[in-house]
Formats: C-alpha cells, structure tokens, sequence
C-alpha cells in the first residue's frame, strides 16, 4: 500500500473539520518551534520539509528558497491560508516548480466590515473615548469634548478598488458621503454606479478626508502611500490601512501623526506585525490599531481551512487548484 503524501503544517490551530478532511488523503506533521512559545523561524521550516508533498503556511510564514531547496524534489504545493501571498517567494517557487494555492473571495466581506469599522471607531475617537471613561476622565459632558466628525458629507477615498475596496465603497456610500473616489487599472462598472470617480492616486489623496487603503502589496504599490503623498493629505483626513504595512511609509506617517497634520489613523496591518511596544505608533492618542484582524471571524477561517485543504488534495489529484496563483 502506497504511504500517503506528507503534509507539513505551520500551525495546527485549524478547523479540525479541515484537518480531519486533510487526514484522509495525506500525513500530516506540525512544524515545531524552536524557541518555546515563539514564532516559526525558517530554520525551524528548514528543520522539518525535507520529503514533504505539501506545506500548509499562513501570512506569518515567510516561504522563501532556502525552505523550497531544503524540501527537495518531493515538494510539489504550498497552500496559504490567506488571500496575500507577498510572502511566498514566487520566483523561487517558479524556479522549484512548486504550485502555489491560497484563499481569495472568502475575505472580502469580514475585511471590508474591519475597514468600515475603523473609519467610524477612529473618527468618533471610539478608544480615546473608552479610555476616558475607565480612567475617570468622564466628569461630565461639555460642548467639544470628545468631538469627532462625521462620514455624512464627506469625501472618502478607496485606494486599490478591487474586491475589498468595492465592497468597502458598497458600505460607506450609506452613510451619505458627498464623494466617492476610486483608484484601480481600470473603470470599475459596480463603483461608478454608486457615483464612484476614477482618479489618480495624487488626486484620491489630495481631495479625502478619508482615505481607505485596500491595496495588494506588490512592486508597484509597495510605499505607494509616500511621504510626499502623506504631506498632501488634508488636516482633517483619516487614513485606513487594511491592506498591508508596507503599503504605507509607516515613519512618514507617524510624523504626520505626531505634529497633528492629518487628523488620524485606524491601522489593522502594519510594519513590522507584531509591532513592538515601544513602537512610536503605540504611544499617540490619534491612531487606533488592531492587531491584523481582519479575516478573523469564525465563519471566514473555517471557510479559509477548508479552501487550503482543497488546494492541497487537487494538487495530490493532479488536478487544478480551485484557487491557484499562476506565476
């Protein structure tokens, strides 16, 4: 009897439905720290993919070609559990041969809840206001204190309109914004029936008093927030990020933050995540951050399991992927 495909996990805090499923077709072992309680390091990942079928990673597990030389040939799929996969070395992967798998669509609608929430807990200043109120700062009320503005009759800014950002844009355009703008390579049908406006990403800054990034990082977007973009933003303007860190000239923002020349920021990614607690970002009252929350509800994950595991057993079928990147 033939030995099943060996499958290394980086993490086996899956859907046991998912891992049960995995189970049948294939073996699966659990990659171990090295450090007690600590992340993976790629030598922990070095340490264990010799001879394995597949790897089953997440966003936090950077597969590069030391890890893909390291399998050896036996290696034939990396599935990830996440709809980024800047940290998949695709050239590597190319190189190797190794198919990649990975878990669109399923995200757009809990990120797109995460983004909307930032928007309004940062503009109604929703943890300061918190934080006041267990600190005893709460005496009484007096007109401007805890002020924020409102979405009404603003202008928002979706930068990178994909799904995400559509969906992003479905939400905000009912709370009666006055504009909607838009970047992407090409005039989205679904957003200009909202009374979206295509525009340059100069122009999205310029003009927002919120400015939503919902980008995919790639080499053409990666600080594609710059700080010369950051100095033309308006002093009342909120920025979003939940697309990724380094999406964003993080040092140029938290100068920007610091000498109050835009109003605010809601963060769910930054750079680098974890982020240090004696980040600069940690200690300003203007900026709301989230721990890169985006996909975690229990319905997206058990979702998402399901969708990696089924990229790993069509790949042990020798069939396509049912969401496959092609590199």
């Amino acid at each position: 009897m033939a030995s099943k495909p060996k499958v290394l996990l980086t993490s086996n805090n899956l859907s046991k439905k998912a891992l049960d499923l995995l189970r049948t077709r294939c073996s699966l072992e659990v990659c171990k720290s090295s450090k007690e309680g600590g992340s993976l390091t790629t030598q922990d990942i070095v340490n264990s993919v010799s001879g394995k079928f597949a790897i089953l990673c997440h966003s936090g597990n950077p597969i590069n070609e030391q890890i893909l030389k390291a399998a050896g040939p036996s290696l034939k799929v990396v599935s990830t559990f996440s709809v980024g996969y800047d940290h998949i070395d695709l050239m590597s992967m190319k190189k190797y041969g190794v198919r990649l798998g990975y878990t669109p669509d399923v995200v757009t609608e809990p990120v797109a809840e995460i983004a909307v929430g930032l928007v309004i807990a940062t503009t109604r200043r929703f943890f300061e206001a918190n934080r006041e109120l267990k600190t005893g700062g709460w005496k009484e009320w007096t007109p401007g204190w805890m002020c924020g503005r409102t979405i009404k009759g603003s202008t928002v800014g979706i930068l990178g309109c994909g799904r995400i950002g559509t969906s992003i844009a479905e939400k905000l355009i009912n709370f009666k914004v006055s504009q909607l703008l838009y970047t992407s390579r090409s005039e989205k049908p679904e957003v200009k029936a909202l009374g979206g406006q295509l525009v340059t990403v100069d122009e999205l800054m310029e003009r927002s008093d919120f400015v939503v990034v919902a980008a995919a990082l790639n080499d053409d977007t990666k600080f594609i927030v710059s700080r010369e973009r950051i100095a033309t933003m308006k002093s009342n303007a909120i920025l979003v990020n939940i697309g990724r860190g380094q999406l964003v000239d993080q040092d140029a923002l938290v100068e920007a933050l610091k000498e109050k020349r835009i109003r605010g920021a809601g963060l769910d990614v930054m750079t680098p995540e974890p982020l240090p607690l004696d980040h600069p970002l940690m200690s300003l009252d203007n900026v709301l951050l989230l721990p890169h929350i985006g996909t975690t509800t229990y319905e997206t994950e058990e979702e998402m399991a399901m969708m990696t595991v089924q990229n790993i057993l069509a790949a042990v079928d020798g069939r396509s992927m049912p969401n496959e990147v092609v590199f």
